[in-house]
């Protein structure tokens, strides 16, 4: 009961943390989640509910939605879940994953916090950066589901508005993610007792996400980020030294 509850609980948030802010679910999420299950079964549990956070906020934002910025980034970030499922499937069970994600994590934060808004006029022109940021972003999210960084740092400077960066990102999420669950979920991956803590999750993250959303005109993105960022980052802490 008590792990039914944790979950309920970092889910809703997470599924906040993205609706106000367009990412942050997997972040928060693989925060807490591995303290209940392996890293393979809070990959999968993660990424199966971002996947019904991407919708919720995809169905509002999928009008301004951009196939050119898309496309380049999206094909490697394909590439990287393929080799992140290699990774996933055969090493998931281990214990050092975990103090591997711990210091993903705190990389993530570090970086997220040291971000500076970035214009379009800055936009890459060359293929390289959409390719090379596509397969870290998608192979990260494939293994711990904290991707999303990398994804948020090519469409922040190339999309036109915060609409535009906002459905690509979700498209990309939403796209990657079924590529990771249907290639764990043929493998065998995927067990009975997934099915009971995702319908559970499900009902949080959409409660969370909408939420989020509603809010997302009224609170402050930056505090919301750092927020996050130093419970992440604690968090990570954990992972590596107790865990």
């Amino acid at each position: 009961m008590a792990d039914i509850l944790v979950i309920f609980v970092v889910v809703f948030i997470g599924g906040f943390i993205q609706g106000a802010s367009g990412f942050g679910f997997g972040l928060f999420s693989m925060s807490f989640l591995p303290f209940l299950f392996t890293v393979k079964d809070s990959t999968l549990l993660g990424t199966s509910l971002a996947l019904v956070t991407c919708m919720t906020i995809f169905i509002k934002v999928y009008k301004h939605i951009d196939m050119k910025k898309l496309a380049y980034l999206l094909s490697a970030a394909v590439i990287g879940r393929i080799a992140a499922f290699f990774v996933l499937h055969y090493f998931g069970e281990m214990d050092m994953l975990k103090k591997i994600l711990g210091l993903v994590l705190i990389g993530m934060v570090i970086y997220i916090l040291l971000q500076k808004r970035i214009g379009t006029r800055n936009a890459p022109k060359k293929k390289i950066l959409p390719l090379s940021l596509g397969f870290i972003g998608g192979f990260i999210g494939g293994v711990f589901v904290v991707g999303g960084p990398f994804f948020v740092f090519y469409y922040l400077m190339v999309s036109d508005d915060k609409y535009s960066y906002n459905a690509n990102l979700q498209a990309t999420f939403f796209l990657t993610g079924m590529i990771t669950i249907f290639m764990h979920g043929f493998s065998g991956d995927i067990h009975r007792e997934f099915f009971i803590y995702f319908v559970i999750g499900v009902i949080s993250v959409i409660a969370g996400s909408r939420l989020g959303m509603k809010w997302f005109e009224h609170l402050s993105q930056e505090r919301i980020k750092k927020i996050a960022s130093v419970i992440v980052a604690l968090a990570g802490l954990n992972l590596i030294f107790f865990s």
